[in-house]
């Protein structure tokens, strides 16, 4: 999928960019954003996974359409790969999620209350559905013996997950507003006055290097795939 030097670039780049956003992200000295106090140090791991999320199953659908115009099952390899990094992370998003609601919006409940882990906020909760959505995708997957079959569906369902998923996880949500920043005045790590250059330069590190770290795997991913087919022929 990607040259020698590209795979050689991505593998610095999640090295050194995820190195950096964990270290920084923990030491350094950041001001205070709203009542979040320093739980507001999640933002450089929660929201790239998101980010890294939506990159790879934008991947993920790219090559859904490219099988279904050539039918080459090594696109279906890539889009079936891509998907599950995208999975992986989007699971990552949900668990940062809720440990970061468990610290501030539950922070008074006990750690027995499932409330204070899940508030069912509108946001938290169609990401879930998103997430769930590419369970879908696998369990279809799962369901057909025959590869062409398998590769055939799935690409045709992988498109319409893929086109809901912007609209469950950022239109909709804003739409209905909710304990999520963001829901009116749009999304606080773009808006100058939420959020100080002390953290972008922490924050848009980190999604270089969570970005990368998704790219590294993935290509992991489809190695150990055209391994075990050699291996298997």
């Amino acid at each position: 999928m990607f040259t020698k030097t590209t795979r050689k670039v991505i593998i610095a780049f999640a090295i050194i960019f995820v190195s950096y956003s964990i270290i920084a992200g923990l030491v350094f000295k950041i001001p205070k954003l709203g009542s979040l106090g320093q739980s507001s140090r999640n933002l450089f791991y929660h929201v790239p996974m998101w980010f890294t999320m939506y990159t790879m199953m934008a991947i993920s659908v790219t090559y859904s359409i490219k099988y279904l115009k050539n039918y080459s099952l090594t696109d279906d390899l890539v889009a079936s790969s891509a998907a599950w990094v995208g999975t992986l992370f989007g699971v990552l998003g949900l668990l940062t999620g809720s440990v970061w609601s468990r610290v501030t919006w539950g922070e008074a409940l006990p750690d027995t209350d499932f409330s204070a882990w899940w508030v069912w906020d509108p946001k938290q909760t169609l990401a879930l559905i998103a997430v769930l959505s590419y369970f879908a995708y696998f369990i279809l997957r799962n369901s057909f013996d025959y590869p062409e079959q398998k590769a055939k569906f799935s690409a045709i369902y992988n498109i319409f997950a893929a086109a809901s998923l912007i609209p469950l996880t950022l239109i909709i949500p804003r739409m209905l507003g909710g304990l999520h920043p963001g829901g009116d005045e749009g999304s606080p790590v773009f808006n100058q006055k939420d959020i100080s250059n002390d953290f972008r330069i922490v924050f848009y590190p980190a999604i270089i290097g969570f970005i990368s770290l998704g790219l590294w795997i993935l290509q992991l991913r489809i190695r150990i795939y055209h391994l075990l087919i050699r291996k298997q022929n």
